[in-house]
């Protein structure tokens, strides 16, 4: 979700550090309302303004926090520090954002706890140094510790994730496994001229075991020759639904795979635009084609 969606405040509600007006949560089979201390125990906490002692050297906070987590582990955080490249001689306080960011995971990710919830782990990460944080987040959840992780960057999330929670205004707003996902896709297209959209009609020949899998909408918008034009939604394999997308006649037709932008956009933003309005502009360089056709 976006800023103020409540990613935050749940993470930190998960760990008894906020007092909730209702509901309840089982973490590690503890209440965080009721034992936060037990929840904290088999928990390692990557806070968003994760804050390290500033008159310390990198290599001191490391021995710090191992000491003071129950599942700390010295060796490991220092072998994760040299993976991030990080010279832990300097004194925090003049370690650059990023290199602070590169301790903080340190030192989360040296405790072999069941549990770890990372809130945006990448911040003020370049590239290359993303890709070996999200290596190593995979290389936990292999090791059979599940990670709870915020981001910004939905290509982290497609790349990492095998479940993701959309969060809005504070109300869970969808949940989807990663699997699924990749078997959805969007058809944009155009009707025959002359045909009115009639979603009952355009239906009436789908085969019973897609009904549940299909949706059609009217994008309310006309084409240059009048026609109308439709989205089609599928979830499932997209194969065995082709004869069918065939026979409707469509044209001017754009088959894309539903990524996370496209859901995230449809939970938080109106998605009815049609893409292929974007390729039909008679202006901008394939540099912006591109581009546009990446986001979508």
């Amino acid at each position: 979700g976006p800023n103020g969606a409540g990613k935050t405040t749940l993470i930190r509600s998960l760990l008894g550090y906020l007092k909730t007006t209702g509901g309840s949560a089982q973490v590690c089979g503890a209440d965080p309302a009721v034992d936060s201390v037990r929840v904290r125990q088999n928990v390692s906490y990557l806070p968003g303004d994760a804050r390290l002692p500033r008159h310390m050297r990198g290599d001191g906070v490391l021995q710090f926090f191992a000491n003071l987590h129950p599942a700390g582990d010295l060796r490991k955080s220092r072998s994760i520090a040299d993976a991030l490249e990080l010279d832990t001689r300097r004194h925090v306080g003049m370690m650059s954002t990023g290199m602070r960011q590169k301790l903080a995971l340190a030192v989360v990710l040296g405790p072999v706890t069941p549990l770890m919830i990372l809130d945006e782990p990448t911040a003020n990460l370049d590239p290359s140094v993303r890709a070996t944080v999200l290596e190593l987040v995979s290389q936990a959840n292999r090791e059979g510790r599940t990670v709870m992780f915020s981001s910004h960057v939905l290509s982290e999330i497609e790349e990492t994730c095998n479940r993701v929670v959309f969060l809005r205004r504070g109300h869970l707003a969808l949940e989807l496994e990663m699997a699924d996902l990749f078997q959805r896709h969007r058809v944009w297209a155009d009707l025959p001229v002359g045909v009115v959209f009639d979603s009952a009609k355009l239906l009436a020949d789908l085969p019973g075991e897609f009904c549940d899998s299909v949706t059609v909408t009217d994008l309310q918008s006309t084409a240059r020759d009048g026609a109308a034009s439709i989205r089609i939604d599928t979830a499932g394999d997209l194969a065995p639904m082709l004869p069918w997308i065939g026979s409707l006649g469509l044209h001017r037709m754009r088959i894309e795979p539903l990524g996370l932008r496209a859901i995230y956009d449809s939970v938080h933003h109106n998605t009815l635009e049609d893409p292929r309005d974007h390729l039909d502009a008679s202006h901008g360089s394939d540099m912006e084609s591109a581009v546009g056709a990446s986001a979508n």
